[in-house]
């Protein structure tokens, strides 16, 4: 009988999560190998052990999707992404906690001015499911990207290491894309701009 592998090298756990079809033993090691010092840093930073559990959870489905999508570039090791990931993460999750009773706080304005018109369709409000369901459209970056910046407030560098862009001026470059796509999608389609607006603005 074959002896199973229970340890991976990064490269070997890389390759392995490239596979369609991730192994049980490849999800093993990361849960064995990272999550008491990932957990370790949520319970230190007010959460619960359910909240160190669901943030890990998130932390391996979008790290798995990374590898598969070719988007992680090896650059740092996977102990280092993975705990900025899930860092990032968890300071997401508190923002969202901080502002539930501030619903209709402030966005910060985009400098440009082709971004303006559609800036304000991201305003955070309760139906955040038609926000994200128009994002869906633009694929999985540009959703990751622009949820990120208007409806979680975080910055470009704050941004960067979700997706693994290689600097700054190549996230703002791709973020304006999507904001064109957008904005073009709206454009060409009044009735779901209209849809789109009246759900951000519901309860108003």
């Amino acid at each position: 009988m074959k002896k199973a592998i229970l340890d991976f090298s990064d490269g070997e756990l890389i390759e392995a999560l490239k596979k369609d079809h991730v192994t049980n033993m490849a999800i093993s090691y990361l849960y064995r190998s990272y999550y008491g010092v990932l957990s370790n840093h949520v319970r230190q930073n007010m959460g619960s052990e359910q909240d160190a559990e669901d943030v890990f959870q998130e932390v391996v489905v979008t790290f798995i999707g990374l590898v598969k999508n070719g988007k992680f570039r090896g650059e740092s090791s996977v102990k280092t992404f993975l705990f900025t990931l899930n860092r990032f993460t968890w300071l997401n999750e508190l923002k969202k906690r901080n502002r539930a009773a501030h619903r209709e706080e402030k966005f910060e304005s985009e400098s440009e001015s082709e971004e303006g018109d559609v800036s304000r369709y991201l305003v955070e409000r309760e139906s955040r499911h038609m926000v994200i369901a128009m994002m869906d459209k633009l694929g999985a970056v540009c959703k990751s990207i622009l949820l990120s910046y208007y409806y979680d407030n975080l910055s470009m560098k704050e941004i960067l290491p979700l997706v693994n862009f290689e600097n700054e001026q190549v996230l703002r470059n791709k973020k304006y894309k999507c904001l064109k796509s957008l904005e073009q999608m709206l454009t060409t389609n009044p009735e779901l701009a209209q849809r789109f607006k009246a759900a951000l603005t519901y309860g108003n």
